[in-house]
């Protein structure tokens, strides 16, 4: 065994992360739609499938702008949860699904990162 292995006791379970995932998609016109509900779909069972991994939920504004927080309530309540310590990992289909604005994008990453 080299150096850099790490040991764990054969009794110790692993340390599970809180994950969940956030989807949006700002119109109405039937590929979003489609597109959507596919990665609603897509991160349930991705999440499902990884070991280590506990499903939170789905967090997901339909019809909604990526460019300010107000008025997605979704990613608010995440954001919320994630201040709570429920959710320990995000994922998104894209950064532009996740905030449109360059700057509060930065801006909510790094005040996630710190907690």
């Amino acid at each position: 065994m080299n150096d850099t292995a790490k040991t764990t006791d054969i009794n110790e379970e692993p340390m599970m992360k809180n994950v969940c995932a956030y989807c949006r998609v700002s119109t109405n016109i039937p590929h979003q739609k489609g597109s959507y509900e596919s990665q609603l779909e897509y991160y349930e069972n991705m999440i499902r499938s990884k070991v280590g991994w506990s499903f939170i939920g789905i967090y997901a504004d339909y019809v909604k702008s990526g460019t300010k927080k107000k008025g997605r309530t979704d990613f608010m309540r995440m954001l919320e949860d994630c201040e709570a310590g429920e959710i320990d990992i995000i994922c998104t289909k894209s950064i532009s699904r996740f905030a449109r604005n360059t700057v509060e994008c930065i801006k909510i990453v790094r005040e996630l990162k710190k907690k």
